[in-house]
């Protein structure tokens, strides 16, 4: 059986960083985990091929070789992955569709036409489809009705991949949360039981991307990397010994709940791994929002004091904001950047609340008639998808006004500056990928002309980098990438503006001309392709 595995294009996100990957010429942020972890379950004597769509397109001798495509993908890559399953269907190829967005929303995929929907979590529902295409079956849906354990999980096949297009590499760890936020559809994917795998599967997946070469960023995939903390710290023992006799070939980064910062024993063991980030979901800092949307994880100490220790543990912090929850104050919106400057948290990711499938959240608001238009593919330039509390224009002008001013150019680089001062220092240097390349140079004058000579940050830039240089030598170029990163948002920026305003402009215009008599709410995305 020749396979043609297919990951389908991300739109421009926050995530996306489109402008800083050209200037280290880099194709993606991240590799396709979930796919290639697909690839080793599959049987070995079917061929296979993988295309990552946000890499390269896919060539049409690829298309006349296959004789099976399988796509997987997020929510958020709904519009390519439908585009993609007519392509298949033009050829005659049969597909078989998986992964986070078919499992939420199998009748969309279905009536888009797909042959095989393998859904939930592949090591129990893949063996079920292979042995329905040696079968001869033509079609057919794949459930589990239990969750699997992950230690059976082999070693996904990072040798498909085109290693030289990403800028990290992935790996995971442990699939759930324990945790019970409203909103949230990890607990409903992977339940609030986290699976680990054993430390001995983690390092066999560091070992084959040495092997491979590849040297720098690696991102622990995990919802919540420390939700089961006795296991996390037994793998971060087994992980420091073979980062010291590998001489320090990566350093990490992962997703975390905010309860890490109480457990210094942990953050002390991440850092001798040579964890360098870590991106928290604080969603917002009003007390009530987060009792509301039953994240109590958030509540229990204050949440700038743990931002705070983890930074000076020597991590970098992201963070995820979110606005529009209900009951919320006005001002939202002024009381995230008040917060991220008070942090200085340098990348801050602001959303609107979204109602993501079979949640808490959707099961609630449907129950309230307060659901309306369920909106795939949401990101951060998508209106909200149900009846909030307060007005829908309030909170759109709030979260434009907020993602703006964050990313402001000026009030980034400080923060950026303000935030790695105040953090520890690594202890252990990252081995490189050969010598400085020709990219890398141009990138760093590229970053020196315009954030250095042509902005308003030309007072501070030059002033700033040697500060950091001289105080902390080690993070200078941590430093940089993250300043680089400013020319991304600053294009993003402007992306979301134009489209929140283009969204709340047509929903006000359709709400005016509706009879609420005899009509029911209009969808906030009506009129508009975000």
């Amino acid at each position: 059986m020749r396979v043609l595995l297919l990951y389908p294009r991300f739109p421009k996100s926050f995530w996306s960083f489109d402008k800083a990957m050209e200037l280290v010429g880099r194709k993606a942020v991240l590799p396709p985990l979930g796919l290639i972890t697909v690839a080793a379950i599959l049987p070995d004597t079917w061929e296979l091929k993988l295309v990552d769509l946000n890499v390269r397109p896919v060539e049409e001798s690829e298309w006349d070789w296959a004789e099976l495509v399988i796509l997987s993908g997020m929510i958020v890559q709904k519009d390519d992955m439908m585009a993609q399953i007519q392509h298949a269907q033009r050829r005659g190829k049969p597909v078989a569709v998986g992964g986070p967005y078919p499992t939420s929303l199998p009748e969309e995929l279905e009536e888009a036409g797909a042959d095989f929907l393998v859904l939930d979590e592949g090591e129990i529902t893949l063996p079920m489809f292979v042995e329905a295409i040696e079968r001869g079956d033509t079609r057919g849906v794949f459930r589990a009705t239990e969750k699997p354990a992950v230690t059976e999980t082999p070693i996904p096949r990072y040798d498909l991949l085109e290693l030289d297009a990403y800028d990290n590499m992935s790996v995971q760890f442990s699939r759930g949360c324990p945790f019970q936020c409203e909103f949230c559809d990890i607990i409903v994917l992977y339940g609030r039981k986290p699976r680990t795998k054993n430390p001995e599967q983690l390092l066999a997946e560091l070992d084959t991307l040495y092997e491979l070469g590849w040297r720098g960023s690696v991102f622990l995939v995990d919802d919540n990397f420390i939700g089961n903390k006795r296991n996390v710290k037994l793998l971060l023992r087994a992980i420091k010994p073979w980062m010291k006799e590998h001489q320090y070939p990566f350093h990490l980064s992962t997703e975390a709940s905010v309860d890490l910062a109480q457990d210094a024993e942990l953050m002390d063991l991440m850092a001798d791994c040579n964890f360098n980030s870590v991106f928290l979901g604080i969603e917002t800092p009003d007390a009530d929002s987060l009792a509301l949307t039953k994240k109590f994880q958030n509540t229990r100490d204050p949440l700038t004091e743990a931002v705070g220790a983890i930074n000076a543990a020597g991590m970098r912090v992201m963070a995820g904001f979110i606005i529009g929850f209900d009951g919320e104050k006005p001002g939202a919106g002024d009381r995230i950047v008040e917060f991220v400057e008070q942090t200085a948290i340098p990348q801050a990711m602001v959303s609107m609340l979204q109602v993501l499938p079979n949640t808490a959240l959707m099961e609630r608001l449907k129950k309230e008639g307060r659901l309306l238009e369920q909106v795939s593919g949401v990101n951060q330039t998508t209106l909200m998808n149900f009846i909030p509390t307060r007005p829908i224009e309030d909170i759109a002008n709030e979260y434009v006004d907020a993602f703006y001013q964050l990313y402001d150019p000026v009030r980034y680089q400080n923060r950026v500056y303000r935030h790695y001062i105040s953090m520890s220092e690594p202890r252990h240097a990252v081995s490189k990928r050969g010598n400085v390349a020709w990219k890398d140079i141009r990138a760093l004058l590229t970053i020196a002309w315009r954030q250095g000579v042509l902005r308003p940050t030309r007072w501070t830039f030059w002033r700033y980098l040697a500060d950091v240089y001289f105080k902390k030598p080690r993070l200078v170029i941590s430093y940089l990438a993250t300043c680089a990163l400013s020319e991304h948002f600053i294009e993003y920026r402007e992306m979301v503006r134009h489209n929140i305003e283009a969204q709340l402009e047509a929903y006000l215009k359709a709400k005016s001309n509706l009879d609420e008599s005899s009509e029911k709410p209009v969808p906030v995305s009506a009129g508009v392709n975000s």
